[in-house]
């Protein structure tokens, strides 16, 4: 019974996981990346950038070193939805119009909100096991990883490249894309292939609420008919 003991991991020990480390520094480099947004643009977004890229690197090195944790999952995607949110809500203050960020915004928290919560009224271990889903698109973004990294980076890089556009307060959205395209072609190949990945993934967003929603309601049926 020592020995038993002895081997069973710690509270520190899972919070001193690689993974969870990188975690953690991933939520001060968006602290210090926020704190900065608009007196040096370009860190921030370089900042911002790299915590996104550390997203990636630590599910690797929880998978290279057996540190899978539910702890740092739940780290993870709070990390990254609080960090859009944010970057959200700033672009929401600079474009015109701004609701159309609150809607994303609200559209991105509502759909991972609805997904966890129907991961656990199904017993699955991860939020991404959708292998039952009648959607391909919704299988295809979850179950091939280069596709889902793909939408995503395309999603940050979109909204990253949009702050860095905008020159002063309050512009038109459509008028600062317009005069951004026509000056640069790089700028047009940029925007175009991260509004592509974007749009995937405001798709996948929809149907992946859908889907959770229909698991809750299915749920609550089969608890009506059992009582």
């Amino acid at each position: 019974m020592g020995n038993k003991s002895a081997r069973k991991p710690r509270k520190l020990t899972v919070y001193l996981y690689i993974p969870n480390i990188i975690g953690y520094i991933r939520v001060l480099m968006n602290c210090v990346a926020f704190a900065i947004c608009f007196s040096n643009k370009r860190l921030f977004s370089l900042l911002y950038f790299i915590s996104f890229v550390c997203d990636g690197i630590d599910g690797w090195c929880a998978r290279k070193f057996n540190q899978v944790s539910t702890f740092g999952a739940i780290l993870d995607m709070v990390t990254d939805r609080i960090s859009t949110a944010c970057l959200l809500v700033i672009l929401s203050q600079v474009y015109r119009p701004g609701l159309t960020f609150l809607l994303l915004l609200a559209l991105d928290i509502a759909s991972h909100w609805f997904q966890m919560y129907s991961t656990f009224l199904s017993g699955k271990v991860s939020h991404k096991d959708v292998k039952d889903s009648t959607s391909w698109l919704f299988r295809a973004y979850y179950g091939n990883r280069m596709f889902m990294a793909f939408c995503c980076v395309a999603c940050e890089v979109l909204y990253i490249t949009l702050f860095l556009l905008a020159e002063k307060p309050t512009e038109k959205l459509t008028d600062v894309l317009v005069k951004s395209v026509r000056e640069s072609p790089f700028l047009l190949l940029l925007l175009a292939s991260s509004i592509f990945g974007w749009t995937i993934k405001q798709a996948v967003n929809v149907i992946q609420m859908k889907t959770a929603a229909d698991v809750c309601v299915l749920h609550d049926i089969t608890k009506k008919r059992a009582s």
